[in-house]
């Protein structure tokens, strides 16, 4: 492995850039990737979450860009909103110096914004596949036949949330035929790869180099990982108890739950508990997404309640502690949620309140990563001295959110929704939607 980014075929100008967001030394995966990259080589890439993926395709777009200078160069697709935010802030600290351009394109926000960014013509786009094509419809004079490079980062989530119609027409309108005889390179990162990886791969990968530094379902090395067995009725508690054990003005924590309505509650009852919480989750409007993740990277909120939203790609600093307050559906997306910890060679823990309910889902995630994880260790008195205090808080979150609701119904009502079945369906779901907001 290379100890130092300047052993990599890169110019100063690049090297110069990468001292400046404080890399000092190339990942496994940058060192395996880069060299290949450069020689113009398609990639699939398999490296554990928080690995320097990002670094490992964007520094040789950067390098190959500085050698041909070119408008509309390089698209980068990923899988929800915030990771191509953060994928674009990253390509703007590298760029900073050689004047690079981005553009943003992600649902939820407004699409003339967006299109004047497209005409302004920037260096790098980054976005979801499903704007990405809306664009390609409907702004004029956007397309991506001089693409030079496409990536698409955590592919195999982009396979399997039903966007391969417009990876396709993305696909096809950035082949090197639609070019003019110009040439694409395509790379396929992820931290875990699926079957329909190979279908992608023959449609537009060419002879691709397969890199993979790390098992398929490994975790970090450095990452402790600990199970708490308790009755359903007592979860909250001991998930008060263990932030009370574990909490600490520098870290930050992230607890995943299963639902938006969740996410909303528990911040509720946290808050009433007197602890800095914030949540995220796929109702909440992009703003107000974007609002929370910037309050926790800032530290104003030291922890963050969400939902499998923020289980991909996301690189937060000092993620001491994950909490899996509900177990993920997916063995796979276990692996991406404790993944936000213990990043970048840092120490990170993990901890999965079970309750008799979710026995058999946490057997088929420890089969799945090949480990037996420990007994936290809990001390019960401490616990069960909380439970009426957390109870009250609880109580005054589900009072919060049921007032909430019949604001939500007044508003609707004073509006004039919801006359007969079909208006109080649409009315149940706009309840349920504005509540969440």
């Amino acid at each position: 492995m290379s100890s130092s980014f300047s052993s990599l075929p890169l110019s100063q100008e690049i090297l110069q850039a990468i001292a400046s967001v404080g890399w000092t030394s190339p990942t496994p995966i940058q060192t395996e990737s880069i060299p290949h990259a450069l020689l113009g080589k398609d990639l699939i890439a398999l490296a554990s979450t928080g690995s320097g993926k990002t670094g490992a395709f964007a520094i040789p777009i950067l390098e190959q860009l500085l050698k041909a200078p070119q408008r509309m160069y390089a698209l980068v697709l990923a899988p929800t909103r915030e990771l191509c935010v953060q994928i674009s802030e990253q390509f703007i600290a590298l760029g900073a110096s050689i004047g690079l351009e981005t553009a943003v394109l992600v649902g939820g926000l407004d699409m003339t914004s967006q299109a004047l960014s497209l005409a302004k013509r920037p260096h790098v786009i980054v976005g979801s596949p499903g704007r990405v094509v809306d664009h390609l419809e409907n702004t004029k004079g956007f397309n991506l036949k001089n693409i030079k490079f496409l990536v698409l980062d955590e592919a195999d989530r982009l396979l399997s949330m039903d966007f391969e119609e417009e990876l396709d027409k993305i696909i096809h309108q950035s082949s090197s035929s639609a070019g003019g005889g110009g040439f694409r390179q395509t790379f396929l990162f992820s931290a875990t790869m699926t079957s329909k990886v190979h279908k992608l791969e023959r449609a537009a990968l060419k002879n691709p180099i397969k890199i993979e530094v790390n098992q398929k379902n490994e975790c970090a090395e450095n990452l402790k990982q600990f199970y708490i067995l308790m009755p359903l009725k007592f979860k909250q508690t001991y998930m008060a108890w263990l932030l009370s054990d574990r909490f600490s003005a520098k870290d930050k924590i992230i607890i995943f739950v299963e639902t938006c309505l969740n996410a909303q509650r528990i911040t509720a009852t946290l808050r009433h508990l007197g602890f800095p919480a914030v949540c995220l989750h796929g109702q909440m409007s992009q703003q107000q997404r974007l609002g929370a993740l910037g309050q926790f990277k800032a530290g104003q909120k030291t922890i963050l309640v969400a939902t499998d939203v923020a289980a991909r790609g996301l690189d937060i600093p000092l993620v001491g502690l994950v909490i899996n307050y509900e177990l993920p559906k997916s063995e796979k997306d276990y692996i991406h949620r404790v993944g936000r910890t213990a990043r970048a060679g840092k120490e990170g823990v993990a901890i999965n309140l079970i309750s008799q309910y979710d026995v058999e889902q946490y057997q088929r995630i420890e089969k799945h990563i090949d480990m037996k994880l420990g007994e936290y260790a809990v001390e019960e008195v401490a616990v069960m001295a909380l439970h009426e205090r957390v109870q009250e808080a609880s109580r005054l979150s589900h009072m919060e959110m049921k007032e909430k609701e019949e604001e939500v119904k007044l508003k609707l009502k004073a509006g004039g929704h919801g006359k007969g079945n079909s208006g109080r369906a649409r009315n149940k779901a706009q309840v349920k939607k504005m509540m969440l907001r």
